[in-house]
């Protein structure tokens, strides 16, 4: 009878050593195959470039944004640009498609210039806590980023980037929005300049039904403006008046009224 005990016992070990031999995650193997880089959705702000080993650390308000699609969208402390992202293992190839033509200080401009040439390519990236650095093949080039939190909806200074109609975004008038911003207070008030004039008015905040309402008519100062100024002013005031629905996104707020009507803005630089 020992015969047929050492064969049972024989056979599961057989089979506990065949699955021990096959490939896959975590095996180890040659044809282990990394995971993609988890930066789809994420906002990231700019922290340095180094480029042909000289590092400079990123003006204010430096970041991007890696969209959904395949798309980035940054800010070099000056200019916007996009570019295009595929995503191979720890391996990102960014493909650069366009920058806005905004004139920017000399100490600006170079840093844009620096980069967009590091931000460039196939870069290798490492992740360590909540830092991210996209490195050229040969090491003399690299992007350092640090992962952004939510910008907080109540406190935050939001400035008035763009116009919303129909779904559709669009930049404000030229020479009209300088100035315009928003500020939702725990007390219970929105404040700001709606491109010419200071305002505030009592507001109330739904968080769950995502709206915000303006009660009554807004005080303002009393200051000349410019017509493009103007123009504005009369906009938003306009859009203020009544409920508003709201969309956070990171650190970008938009709101829309009933419409389809509405304002995009975002945080300002910590």
């Amino acid at each position: 009878m020992s015969k047929p005990r050492a064969l049972v016992v024989l056979v599961p070990l057989l089979l506990l050593t065949a699955c021990g031999t096959e490939g896959g995650a975590g095996s180890g193997g040659a044809d282990t195959v990394s995971p993609d880089l988890p930066v789809a959705g994420t906002h990231w702000t700019v922290d340095a470039v180094t480029v042909d080993g000289r590092r400079s650390a990123a003006p204010d308000g430096a970041r991007v944004d890696f969209e959904s699609g395949g798309r980035v969208r940054g800010n070099s402390g000056c200019n916007t640009f996009g570019a295009g992202v595929v995503v191979r293992g720890d391996t990102l190839t960014v493909s650069p498609d366009g920058v806005t033509e905004i004139g920017c200080p000399t100490d600006r401009q170079r840093f844009e210039t620096e980069l967009l040439k590091a931000f460039s390519g196939p870069l290798k990236g490492t992740m360590k806590g909540d830092g991210l650095r996209l490195a050229s093949a040969d090491g003399r080039n690299s992007v350092e980023l640090t992962a952004e939190e939510e910008a907080p909806l109540r406190g935050t200074t939001w400035k008035v980037e763009g116009l919303v109609s129909g779904g559709t975004a669009s930049s404000l008038p030229a020479g009209s929005g300088a100035k315009a911003r928003l500020v939702l207070g725990a007390d219970g008030r929105i404040t700001g300049n709606l491109g010419c004039n200071d305002f505030s008015a009592v507001a109330r905040l739904d968080e769950k039904a995502r709206t915000l309402t303006v009660e009554g008519p807004a005080a303002t100062t009393r200051m000349m403006c410019t017509g493009p100024q103007m123009r504005l002013e009369t906009k938003l005031y306009e859009l203020l008046d009544g409920p508003l629905s709201y969309r956070l996104n990171q650190r970008t707020l938009t709101l829309t009224d009933a419409s389809g009507e509405g304002l995009t803005a975002t945080a300002n630089a910590r």
